[in-house]
């Protein structure tokens, strides 16, 4: 009998830990822990964040699902991993604390043949001071939470509109490295919709404020698509979509402090700016979790285990080494650690070899410049690809990955929602082949612009809809859950 243990339940590790129940025998023992009751799909908050849904519509408790499966579920965090065990035993294990109300504090041992770390990110609003939510300064839709949160307080801003105030409401990235600007640009896109709706566009400065170099670079060095049977840049796209909603923007952007009235950042000139301000959602820069790793007499040996970032090191190429020598080839395909075989990282937990788009310092040597993207259909795609290769290990003893998934092997599918409504809604739908981009297999446009393709208009927002109640009975586990792809 193996044990497999996964940590996270988010669209990586909840991925993970439902297909190896599905393709191991039931003599396995599969345990998920994870700090949270229950799971949410992420990318429907910012529909909460705009009022558009309830927090009940995007979550579902975890424990009735996996009780269902028959996969153990520990509502705790994972505080440390002992791969060698310790020196009362050669058996590797992780140390946890339970975050229950019912177990709060206490702590267990849990033993394992095969670990999956798929933690996720920190959100580390402490490395911008005075942007995380708990302070009042800026909003957040990374959590449920946080963008019932933020519907409140945006409400009172268009209540502020009405009466004939002005407002100023500023949308982006909080921290010179952060990534997901997609998430932060559909929410603006919709703030802009529900303005517009409601006739206040002469009572609003609405600001998209970004590290991108370029507006759609999207934290993988934009791209190029075809679009109505023409070849256009993402930054065309982008912008010909803010501009249609009266957006104006701010590019190559890095936030150092908000203080409730006014937004601080450089740019790569190295000039200092601010921006007076009365409502902001900006996303913080993402961090590991702050797992610790010990060897077997009990020597501390993360830094061996996971990168200065904190995400744990797989099979990529990790020397340093010039933007220009960048290749396809440093990208992981089966995120196995180099020094534990039976550790692996997935979904945004593995440790990217570098950034995709193009690093930008400023002339006071500030690093203004998004990290790479790993949200979504990656997660899923990688947590399904290393599930699929520990049942390969367990069931045939095999040593050999036969499952797949570099970011610059593979394709991503993104739809952006700009208004929520069946017949006045719409989404900008994106497809990008591959992730990172390959020169050398694409030497003109370093992608296949046959599945590089862009459009905008009410169908996008219908498969944006779909996509949301699929994706949620594909996590809940309901019959024939599988046939979804990731």
């Amino acid at each position: 009998m193996a044990k497999v243990v996964v940590l996270g339940a988010g669209v990586s590790g909840h991925t993970a830990a439902l297909t190896l129940k599905r393709k191991l025998e039931a003599k396995h023992e599969i345990i998920v822990v994870s700090p949270n009751s229950k799971y949410q799909w992420i990318p429907s908050n910012i529909w909460v964040g705009i009022g558009r849904m309830k927090s009940k519509e995007v979550t579902f408790e975890l424990a009735p699902v996996y009780k269902k499966k028959h996969i153990q579920f520990h509502q705790a965090k994972a505080v440390s991993i002992h791969p060698e065990g310790d020196t009362s035993s050669d058996e590797s294990f992780i140390s946890i604390e339970y975050t229950s109300k019912e177990q709060s504090g206490q702590t267990e041992k849990i033993s394992y043949d095969y670990l999956i770390n798929a933690t996720g990110p920190k959100l580390n609003f402490s490395a911008t001071e005075g942007l995380s939510p708990e302070e009042g300064h800026c909003n957040s839709v990374c959590t449920f939470g946080h963008a019932e949160k933020t519907w409140e307080n945006l409400q009172q801003v268009f209540k502020k509109m009405e009466s004939g105030e002005k407002q100023t409401i500023v949308i982006g990235t909080g921290h010179a490295m952060a990534t997901c600007q997609g998430a932060a640009f559909e929410y603006v896109l919709n703030i802009a919709f529900e303005i517009r709706k409601r006739k206040l566009e002469s009572f609003c400065d609405l600001i998209w404020l970004t590290n991108e170099y370029e507006v759609g670079d999207f934290g993988m060095g934009g791209a190029f698509v075809k679009r109505n049977g023409y070849i256009t840049s993402t930054t065309v796209f982008a912008e010909s979509i803010l501009a249609e909603y009266g957006i104006r923007w701010i590019k190559r952007a890095g936030v150092s402090k908000l203080d409730g009235k006014k937004i601080y950042f450089d740019n790569l000139e190295g000039e200092s700016h601010e921006i007076a301000y009365d409502f902001s959602m900006l996303i913080p820069s993402f961090s590991g979790v702050g797992l610790k790793t010990y060897d077997k007499s009990g020597e501390d040996i993360t830094n061996t285990v996971f990168a200065p970032n904190g995400f744990m090191k797989v099979d990529a190429d990790y020397t340093a080494k010039p933007y220009e020598e960048w290749d396809a080839e440093d990208w992981p395909s089966i995120y196995q650690n180099p020094t534990y075989n039976n550790m692996y990282a997935a979904g945004i937990a593995f440790a990217p070899p570098h950034a995709i788009s193009k690093p930008m310092k400023s002339k006071t040597g500030k690093m203004i410049s998004p990290t790479p993207p790993r949200t979504g259909m990656p997660s899923g795609v990688i947590g399904k690809v290393v599930a699929l290769n520990i049942a390969d290990r367990i069931t045939n003893q095999s040593k050999e990955h036969k499952h797949r998934a570099s970011m610059a092997k593979m394709g991503a599918a993104c739809v952006v929602s700009a208004g929520f409504g069946m017949g006045k809604g719409m989404a900008a739908t994106m497809t990008v082949f591959p992730i990172v981009q390959n020169w050398k297999k694409y030497p003109r446009w370093g992608r296949d612009l046959g599945y590089t393709v862009g459009e905008a208009g009410l169908a996008g927002h219908w498969i944006k809809l779909l996509l949301h109640y699929l994706f949620l009975y594909k996590a809940k586990a309901k019959p024939f859950w599988w046939l979804i792809p990731e």
